[in-house]
Protein backbone atom coordinates (compact mmCIF):
# COMPACT_ATOMS: atom_id res chain seq x y z
CA UNK A 1 0.00 0.00 0.00
CA UNK A 2 1.05 3.55 -0.66
CA UNK A 3 2.51 5.61 2.32
CA UNK A 4 -0.23 8.09 2.06
CA UNK A 5 -2.88 5.29 3.42
CA UNK A 6 -0.22 3.64 6.03
CA UNK A 7 0.06 3.86 9.38
CA UNK A 8 3.39 2.53 11.12
CA UNK A 9 2.02 -0.09 13.56
CA UNK A 10 -0.14 -1.51 10.83
CA UNK A 11 2.80 -1.63 7.80
CA UNK A 12 5.26 -2.74 10.46
CA UNK A 13 3.91 -5.87 10.28
CA UNK A 14 3.83 -6.13 6.62
CA UNK A 15 7.67 -5.61 6.04
CA UNK A 16 9.75 -8.05 4.14
CA UNK A 17 11.75 -7.82 7.62
CA UNK A 18 9.21 -9.20 9.26
CA UNK A 19 7.75 -11.54 7.06
CA UNK A 20 10.87 -13.62 7.07
CA UNK A 21 10.79 -12.72 10.71
CA UNK A 22 7.93 -15.17 11.21
CA UNK A 23 9.37 -17.53 8.22
CA UNK A 24 12.62 -18.41 11.18
CA UNK A 25 10.17 -18.65 14.25
CA UNK A 26 8.73 -21.19 12.70
CA UNK A 27 11.99 -23.07 11.52
CA UNK A 28 13.18 -22.75 14.71
CA UNK A 29 10.85 -23.78 16.42
CA UNK A 30 9.94 -27.02 14.02
CA UNK A 31 14.10 -28.23 15.04
CA UNK A 32 12.94 -27.54 18.51
CA UNK A 33 10.41 -29.61 18.13
CA UNK A 34 12.41 -32.40 16.05
CA UNK A 35 14.78 -32.15 18.97
CA UNK A 36 11.54 -33.04 21.76
CA UNK A 37 10.98 -36.15 19.30
CA UNK A 38 14.36 -37.39 19.01
CA UNK A 39 14.43 -36.88 15.43
CA UNK A 40 17.33 -34.30 15.63
CA UNK A 41 20.35 -33.61 17.83
CA UNK A 42 19.03 -31.49 20.77
CA UNK A 43 22.54 -29.43 20.62
CA UNK A 44 21.46 -28.62 16.78
CA UNK A 45 18.53 -27.54 17.94
CA UNK A 46 20.25 -25.13 20.61
CA UNK A 47 22.55 -23.97 17.80
CA UNK A 48 20.16 -23.49 14.95
CA UNK A 49 18.22 -21.40 18.15
CA UNK A 50 21.53 -19.43 18.94
CA UNK A 51 22.60 -18.38 15.27
CA UNK A 52 19.84 -18.51 12.86
CA UNK A 53 19.18 -15.58 11.21
CA UNK A 54 18.95 -13.98 8.05
CA UNK A 55 19.98 -10.51 5.67
CA UNK A 56 17.28 -9.20 3.72
CA UNK A 57 19.20 -7.85 1.09
CA UNK A 58 21.20 -11.03 0.87
CA UNK A 59 18.18 -12.95 0.74
CA UNK A 60 16.87 -10.98 -2.21
CA UNK A 61 20.31 -11.41 -4.23
CA UNK A 62 19.97 -14.95 -3.64
CA UNK A 63 16.07 -15.03 -4.71
CA UNK A 64 17.03 -13.27 -8.45
CA UNK A 65 19.37 -16.58 -9.24
CA UNK A 66 16.85 -19.51 -7.35
CA UNK A 67 13.42 -17.84 -8.43
CA UNK A 68 12.00 -19.22 -5.28
CA UNK A 69 12.46 -16.90 -2.20
CA UNK A 70 11.59 -20.00 0.59
CA UNK A 71 14.94 -21.05 -0.77
CA UNK A 72 16.61 -18.18 -0.75
CA UNK A 73 15.76 -17.36 2.57
CA UNK A 74 16.89 -20.88 4.09
CA UNK A 75 19.85 -20.45 2.01
CA UNK A 76 20.98 -17.76 3.70
CA UNK A 77 20.18 -18.88 6.93
CA UNK A 78 22.06 -21.65 6.49
CA UNK A 79 25.32 -19.32 5.60
CA UNK A 80 24.80 -18.07 9.43
CA UNK A 81 24.22 -21.45 11.37
CA UNK A 82 26.95 -23.93 9.53
CA UNK A 83 26.94 -27.84 9.42
CA UNK A 84 23.43 -28.53 11.61
CA UNK A 85 21.55 -26.40 8.81
CA UNK A 86 21.25 -29.55 7.13
CA UNK A 87 18.03 -29.93 10.10
CA UNK A 88 16.34 -26.73 9.16
CA UNK A 89 13.46 -27.31 7.02
CA UNK A 90 13.54 -30.97 7.78
CA UNK A 91 10.65 -32.60 6.45
CA UNK A 92 8.89 -29.60 5.38
CA UNK A 93 7.36 -27.76 2.25
CA UNK A 94 7.57 -23.95 1.30
CA UNK A 95 3.72 -23.62 2.64
CA UNK A 96 4.11 -24.97 5.62
CA UNK A 97 6.60 -21.85 6.42
CA UNK A 98 4.75 -19.23 4.27
CA UNK A 99 0.79 -20.37 5.29
CA UNK A 100 2.12 -20.84 8.90
CA UNK A 101 4.01 -17.69 8.85
CA UNK A 102 1.25 -15.61 7.09
CA UNK A 103 -1.65 -17.09 9.98
CA UNK A 104 1.17 -14.92 12.40
CA UNK A 105 0.84 -11.67 10.41
CA UNK A 106 -3.22 -11.61 9.68
CA UNK A 107 -3.57 -12.65 13.45
CA UNK A 108 -1.26 -9.46 14.39
CA UNK A 109 -3.16 -7.66 12.00
CA UNK A 110 -6.62 -8.83 13.70
CA UNK A 111 -5.72 -7.41 16.92
CA UNK A 112 -4.72 -4.12 15.80
CA UNK A 113 -8.01 -3.43 13.86
CA UNK A 114 -9.73 -5.20 16.92
CA UNK A 115 -7.98 -1.88 18.91
CA UNK A 116 -8.90 0.39 16.09
CA UNK A 117 -12.83 -0.76 16.03
CA UNK A 118 -13.15 -0.23 19.86
CA UNK A 119 -11.78 3.07 19.83
CA UNK A 120 -14.71 4.14 17.04
CA UNK A 121 -17.21 2.27 19.15
CA UNK A 122 -16.06 4.45 21.96
CA UNK A 123 -16.07 7.42 19.75
CA UNK A 124 -20.07 6.73 18.61
CA UNK A 125 -21.15 5.81 22.23
CA UNK A 126 -19.78 9.43 23.15
CA UNK A 127 -21.17 11.10 20.53
CA UNK A 128 -24.45 8.93 21.13
CA UNK A 129 -25.12 10.46 24.61
CA UNK A 130 -24.17 13.48 23.92
CA UNK A 131 -26.98 13.93 21.77
CA UNK A 132 -29.18 11.01 22.79
CA UNK A 133 -32.34 13.83 22.86
CA UNK A 134 -31.61 16.19 20.33
CA UNK A 135 -34.07 16.37 17.82
CA UNK A 136 -33.80 15.67 13.57
CA UNK A 137 -35.84 14.78 11.08
CA UNK A 138 -35.72 10.88 10.01
CA UNK A 139 -35.85 10.46 6.26
CA UNK A 140 -36.57 7.78 4.23
CA UNK A 141 -35.61 7.69 0.56
CA UNK A 142 -34.06 11.14 1.29
CA UNK A 143 -37.81 12.43 1.92
CA UNK A 144 -38.45 13.51 5.47
CA UNK A 145 -40.15 11.37 7.64
CA UNK A 146 -40.95 11.46 11.13
CA UNK A 147 -38.53 12.81 14.19
CA UNK A 148 -35.56 10.96 15.75
CA UNK A 149 -32.86 11.75 17.44
CA UNK A 150 -28.80 12.60 16.42
CA UNK A 151 -28.35 10.28 19.62
CA UNK A 152 -30.14 7.44 17.91
CA UNK A 153 -28.31 7.43 14.70
CA UNK A 154 -25.09 7.24 16.70
CA UNK A 155 -26.32 4.24 18.48
CA UNK A 156 -27.55 3.00 15.72
CA UNK A 157 -24.13 2.85 14.31
CA UNK A 158 -22.54 1.95 17.37
CA UNK A 159 -24.19 -1.38 17.58
CA UNK A 160 -23.40 -2.05 14.09
CA UNK A 161 -19.78 -1.32 14.94
CA UNK A 162 -20.55 -4.40 18.19
CA UNK A 163 -21.26 -6.51 15.29
CA UNK A 164 -18.31 -5.84 13.33
CA UNK A 165 -15.98 -6.41 16.60
CA UNK A 166 -17.49 -9.70 16.80
CA UNK A 167 -16.70 -10.72 12.74
CA UNK A 168 -13.74 -9.34 13.28
CA UNK A 169 -12.63 -11.97 16.33
CA UNK A 170 -14.61 -14.85 14.32
CA UNK A 171 -12.04 -13.58 11.68
CA UNK A 172 -9.05 -13.44 13.62
CA UNK A 173 -10.14 -17.12 15.24
CA UNK A 174 -10.38 -18.18 11.37
CA UNK A 175 -7.53 -17.26 10.35
CA UNK A 176 -5.27 -18.54 13.07
CA UNK A 177 -4.23 -21.68 11.81
CA UNK A 178 -1.17 -23.04 10.94
CA UNK A 179 -0.19 -26.37 9.37
CA UNK A 180 3.57 -28.41 9.19
CA UNK A 181 2.19 -31.51 7.58
CA UNK A 182 4.34 -31.77 4.33
CA UNK A 183 4.17 -31.64 0.71
CA UNK A 184 0.24 -33.01 0.03
CA UNK A 185 -0.35 -32.29 3.71
CA UNK A 186 -0.31 -36.41 4.99
CA UNK A 187 2.71 -35.73 7.77
CA UNK A 188 4.63 -38.31 5.79
CA UNK A 189 7.86 -37.13 6.66
CA UNK A 190 7.00 -35.11 9.59
CA UNK A 191 5.35 -35.80 13.21
CA UNK A 192 2.17 -34.29 13.64
CA UNK A 193 3.56 -33.50 17.49
CA UNK A 194 6.08 -31.25 15.31
CA UNK A 195 2.85 -28.94 14.27
CA UNK A 196 0.90 -28.80 17.56
CA UNK A 197 4.49 -27.70 19.25
CA UNK A 198 5.04 -24.97 16.73
CA UNK A 199 1.85 -23.65 16.47
CA UNK A 200 1.07 -23.64 19.99
CA UNK A 201 4.44 -21.74 20.61
CA UNK A 202 3.14 -18.99 17.84
CA UNK A 203 -0.37 -18.49 18.82
CA UNK A 204 -2.13 -20.73 16.86
CA UNK A 205 -4.15 -23.83 16.30
CA UNK A 206 -3.10 -26.66 14.11
CA UNK A 207 -5.30 -26.86 10.98
CA UNK A 208 -7.37 -30.51 11.85
CA UNK A 209 -6.44 -31.49 7.87
CA UNK A 210 -4.67 -29.43 5.56
CA UNK A 211 -3.23 -30.26 1.66
CA UNK A 212 0.20 -28.52 0.81
CA UNK A 213 -1.44 -25.45 2.00
CA UNK A 214 -4.35 -23.71 4.30
CA UNK A 215 -7.57 -23.67 2.93
CA UNK A 216 -8.45 -20.45 1.33
CA UNK A 217 -11.98 -20.37 2.60
CA UNK A 218 -10.58 -19.68 5.75
CA UNK A 219 -8.67 -16.01 3.86
CA UNK A 220 -11.97 -15.32 1.94
CA UNK A 221 -13.98 -14.85 5.04
CA UNK A 222 -11.13 -13.00 6.71
CA UNK A 223 -11.15 -10.47 3.59
CA UNK A 224 -15.17 -10.69 3.38
CA UNK A 225 -15.43 -9.68 7.13
CA UNK A 226 -12.62 -6.46 6.47
CA UNK A 227 -15.12 -5.99 3.10
CA UNK A 228 -18.22 -5.50 5.63
CA UNK A 229 -16.03 -3.63 8.04
CA UNK A 230 -15.49 -1.33 5.49
CA UNK A 231 -19.03 -1.15 4.24
CA UNK A 232 -20.17 0.18 7.68
CA UNK A 233 -17.42 2.99 7.32
CA UNK A 234 -18.79 3.85 3.84
CA UNK A 235 -22.13 4.09 5.43
CA UNK A 236 -21.54 6.42 8.14
CA UNK A 237 -18.88 8.48 5.98
CA UNK A 238 -21.76 8.40 3.08
CA UNK A 239 -24.47 9.88 6.05
CA UNK A 240 -22.25 12.34 6.95
CA UNK A 241 -21.82 13.90 3.49
CA UNK A 242 -25.53 14.16 3.02
CA UNK A 243 -25.59 16.16 6.51
CA UNK A 244 -22.92 18.19 5.41
CA UNK A 245 -25.08 19.78 2.09
CA UNK A 246 -25.53 23.30 1.99
CA UNK A 247 -29.32 22.58 1.93
CA UNK A 248 -29.11 20.38 4.92
CA UNK A 249 -25.70 21.25 7.00
CA UNK A 250 -26.81 19.20 10.11
CA UNK A 251 -23.26 18.00 10.85
CA UNK A 252 -20.20 18.33 8.90
CA UNK A 253 -16.30 17.46 9.02
CA UNK A 254 -14.27 19.26 11.55
CA UNK A 255 -12.30 21.81 9.37
CA UNK A 256 -9.02 22.75 11.27
CA UNK A 257 -6.87 26.04 10.85
CA UNK A 258 -5.13 27.12 8.09
CA UNK A 259 -7.34 24.17 5.95
CA UNK A 260 -8.33 24.65 2.47
CA UNK A 261 -11.60 23.53 1.14
CA UNK A 262 -10.90 24.52 -3.23
CA UNK A 263 -8.15 25.80 -4.81
CA UNK A 264 -10.54 28.03 -6.73
CA UNK A 265 -13.44 28.53 -4.11
CA UNK A 266 -12.10 30.14 -0.83
CA UNK A 267 -16.13 29.69 0.96
CA UNK A 268 -15.84 25.55 -0.17
CA UNK A 269 -15.75 23.29 3.24
CA UNK A 270 -15.73 19.98 1.88
CA UNK A 271 -16.64 16.58 3.48
CA UNK A 272 -12.98 15.16 1.89
CA UNK A 273 -12.28 12.53 4.72
CA UNK A 274 -15.46 11.33 4.14
CA UNK A 275 -14.75 11.00 0.47
CA UNK A 276 -11.70 9.19 1.02
CA UNK A 277 -13.54 6.33 3.14
CA UNK A 278 -16.24 6.12 0.81
CA UNK A 279 -13.81 5.43 -2.10
CA UNK A 280 -11.12 3.36 -0.18
CA UNK A 281 -14.14 0.93 0.88
CA UNK A 282 -14.08 0.19 -2.98
CA UNK A 283 -10.65 -1.12 -2.94
CA UNK A 284 -11.46 -3.46 0.19
CA UNK A 285 -14.40 -4.99 -1.47
CA UNK A 286 -13.15 -5.45 -4.45
CA UNK A 287 -10.32 -7.74 -2.60
CA UNK A 288 -12.24 -9.68 -0.80
CA UNK A 289 -13.78 -10.98 -4.43
CA UNK A 290 -10.01 -11.75 -5.00
CA UNK A 291 -10.03 -13.72 -2.07
CA UNK A 292 -13.37 -15.61 -3.12
CA UNK A 293 -11.50 -16.23 -6.29
CA UNK A 294 -8.68 -17.90 -4.35
CA UNK A 295 -10.40 -20.69 -2.67
CA UNK A 296 -10.52 -22.82 -5.57
CA UNK A 297 -6.79 -24.21 -6.53
CA UNK A 298 -5.71 -27.11 -7.99
CA UNK A 299 -5.59 -30.34 -6.10
CA UNK A 300 -3.30 -30.24 -3.37
CA UNK A 301 -2.44 -26.89 -4.46
CA UNK A 302 -1.64 -24.41 -7.17
CA UNK A 303 0.44 -20.78 -7.00
CA UNK A 304 -2.28 -18.72 -8.48
CA UNK A 305 -3.52 -17.98 -5.10
CA UNK A 306 0.06 -16.85 -3.94
CA UNK A 307 0.66 -13.82 -5.83
CA UNK A 308 -2.87 -12.44 -5.13
CA UNK A 309 -2.47 -12.55 -1.33
CA UNK A 310 0.79 -10.64 -1.06
CA UNK A 311 -1.26 -7.42 -2.58
CA UNK A 312 -4.94 -8.21 -1.19
CA UNK A 313 -3.89 -9.32 2.32
CA UNK A 314 -1.08 -6.54 3.36
CA UNK A 315 -3.25 -3.57 1.50
CA UNK A 316 -6.34 -4.94 3.09
CA UNK A 317 -5.44 -4.67 6.81
CA UNK A 318 -3.24 -1.57 6.19
CA UNK A 319 -6.29 0.28 4.63
CA UNK A 320 -8.86 -1.16 7.00
CA UNK A 321 -6.26 0.43 10.13
CA UNK A 322 -6.21 3.66 8.50
CA UNK A 323 -10.10 3.95 7.26
CA UNK A 324 -11.09 3.15 10.92
CA UNK A 325 -8.38 5.66 12.60
CA UNK A 326 -10.03 8.51 10.14
CA UNK A 327 -13.33 7.24 11.04
CA UNK A 328 -12.70 7.29 14.70
CA UNK A 329 -11.21 11.18 14.78
CA UNK A 330 -13.77 11.79 11.73
CA UNK A 331 -16.76 10.92 14.58
CA UNK A 332 -14.77 12.11 17.57
CA UNK A 333 -14.32 15.76 15.72
CA UNK A 334 -17.89 16.22 14.19
CA UNK A 335 -19.69 19.17 14.49
CA UNK A 336 -23.38 19.06 14.99
CA UNK A 337 -25.85 22.41 14.57
CA UNK A 338 -28.90 20.96 16.58
CA UNK A 339 -30.41 24.78 15.66
CA UNK A 340 -30.55 23.67 12.13
CA UNK A 341 -31.61 20.07 12.94
CA UNK A 342 -34.85 22.12 14.61
CA UNK A 343 -35.27 24.18 11.37
CA UNK A 344 -35.34 21.20 9.17
CA UNK A 345 -37.67 19.55 11.48
CA UNK A 346 -40.04 22.61 11.24
CA UNK A 347 -39.35 22.77 7.08
CA UNK A 348 -42.69 20.65 5.77
CA UNK A 349 -44.90 22.91 8.23
CA UNK A 350 -45.78 19.54 10.30
CA UNK A 351 -46.64 16.92 7.26
CA UNK A 352 -44.06 14.61 9.68
CA UNK A 353 -47.08 14.24 12.39
CA UNK A 354 -49.06 13.08 9.27
CA UNK A 355 -49.06 9.33 10.54
CA UNK A 356 -50.19 10.93 13.81
CA UNK A 357 -53.18 12.20 12.48
CA UNK A 358 -54.08 9.14 10.23
CA UNK A 359 -54.10 6.49 13.69
CA UNK A 360 -55.94 9.06 15.94
CA UNK A 361 -58.96 8.89 13.23
CA UNK A 362 -58.43 5.57 13.10
CA UNK A 363 -59.08 5.23 17.10
CA UNK A 364 -62.00 7.24 16.67
CA UNK A 365 -63.85 4.49 14.34
CA UNK A 366 -62.97 5.44 10.78
CA UNK A 367 -62.04 2.68 8.97
CA UNK A 368 -57.84 3.16 7.36
CA UNK A 369 -58.36 3.48 3.72
CA UNK A 370 -60.52 6.38 4.64
CA UNK A 371 -58.19 8.10 7.09
CA UNK A 372 -55.60 7.76 4.93
CA UNK A 373 -57.07 9.36 1.97
CA UNK A 374 -58.48 12.50 3.91
CA UNK A 375 -55.10 12.63 5.69
CA UNK A 376 -52.99 12.32 2.18
CA UNK A 377 -55.54 14.83 1.16
CA UNK A 378 -55.02 17.79 3.28
CA UNK A 379 -50.75 16.71 3.24
CA UNK A 380 -50.82 17.33 -1.07
CA UNK A 381 -52.74 20.54 -0.92
CA UNK A 382 -50.38 21.46 1.44
CA UNK A 383 -46.88 20.67 -0.51
CA UNK A 384 -48.57 22.30 -3.17
CA UNK A 385 -49.78 25.59 -1.96
CA UNK A 386 -47.20 25.61 1.01
CA UNK A 387 -50.19 25.76 3.19
CA UNK A 388 -49.56 25.36 6.77
CA UNK A 389 -50.42 21.34 7.23
CA UNK A 390 -52.35 22.14 10.61
CA UNK A 391 -53.92 24.91 9.96
CA UNK A 392 -55.80 22.48 7.00
CA UNK A 393 -56.49 20.15 8.85
CA UNK A 394 -57.88 22.41 11.51
CA UNK A 395 -60.46 23.50 8.90
CA UNK A 396 -61.22 19.99 7.36
CA UNK A 397 -64.96 19.62 7.90
CA UNK A 398 -64.44 15.92 8.06
CA UNK A 399 -61.81 15.77 10.22
CA UNK A 400 -63.25 17.68 12.67
CA UNK A 401 -66.40 14.92 13.00
CA UNK A 402 -63.50 13.00 14.79
CA UNK A 403 -60.95 15.20 15.91
CA UNK A 404 -61.18 18.42 18.26
CA UNK A 405 -58.49 20.95 18.01
CA UNK A 406 -56.84 20.49 21.04
CA UNK A 407 -56.80 16.66 19.42
CA UNK A 408 -55.24 17.79 16.19
CA UNK A 409 -52.82 20.11 17.96
CA UNK A 410 -51.51 17.45 20.62
CA UNK A 411 -50.73 15.45 17.26
CA UNK A 412 -48.06 18.32 16.36
CA UNK A 413 -45.47 16.79 19.19
CA UNK A 414 -41.69 16.03 18.83
CA UNK A 415 -41.90 14.78 22.04
CA UNK A 416 -44.19 11.95 21.68
CA UNK A 417 -41.60 10.21 18.56
CA UNK A 418 -38.83 10.33 21.04
CA UNK A 419 -40.31 9.18 24.05
CA UNK A 420 -39.13 5.42 23.87
CA UNK A 421 -35.35 6.80 23.26
CA UNK A 422 -34.53 5.82 27.09
CA UNK A 423 -35.67 2.12 26.19
CA UNK A 424 -33.45 2.06 23.01
CA UNK A 425 -30.67 3.57 24.69
CA UNK A 426 -31.13 1.28 27.50
CA UNK A 427 -30.72 -1.78 25.21
CA UNK A 428 -28.22 -0.72 23.11
CA UNK A 429 -25.48 0.60 25.72
CA UNK A 430 -27.08 -2.26 28.73
CA UNK A 431 -23.07 -2.77 29.54
CA UNK A 432 -22.77 0.89 30.41
CA UNK A 433 -26.39 0.95 32.78
CA UNK A 434 -24.90 -2.24 34.22
CA UNK A 435 -21.40 -0.31 34.93
CA UNK A 436 -23.01 2.65 36.43
CA UNK A 437 -25.44 0.67 38.51
CA UNK A 438 -21.80 -1.02 39.92
CA UNK A 439 -20.64 2.56 40.66
CA UNK A 440 -23.51 3.65 42.39
CA UNK A 441 -23.44 0.85 44.19
CA UNK A 442 -19.52 0.89 45.25
CA UNK A 443 -20.09 4.58 46.30
CA UNK A 444 -23.44 3.29 49.13
CA UNK A 445 -21.13 1.07 50.19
Amino acid sequence: MIERYSRPEMSKIWSQQNKLKKWLLVEVLACEALAATGEIPRSAAKNIKKKAKFNLKKVNEIEKKTKHDVIAFLTNVAQYVGKDSRYIHLGLTSSDILDTGLAIQLKEASEILLKDLNQLANALKEKAFQHKNTAMIGRSHGIHAEPVTFGLKMALWYEEVKRNITRMKRAGEVISFGKISGAVGTYANIDPAVEEYVCKKSGLSAAPVSSQIIQRDRHAEYLSTLAIIAGSLEKFALEIRHLQRTEVLEAEEQFTTGQKGSSAMPHKKNPITSEQICGLARIIRTNSMAAHENIALWHERDISHSSVERVILPDSTILLNYMLNKASALIKNLVVYPANMKKNLQKTEGLIFSQRILLDLAKKGVSREKSYEIVQRNAMKAKETGKNFKKLLLADKEIKKHLSATEINGAFNVKYHLKHVDTIFKRVFREREFHLRGLRMRREI
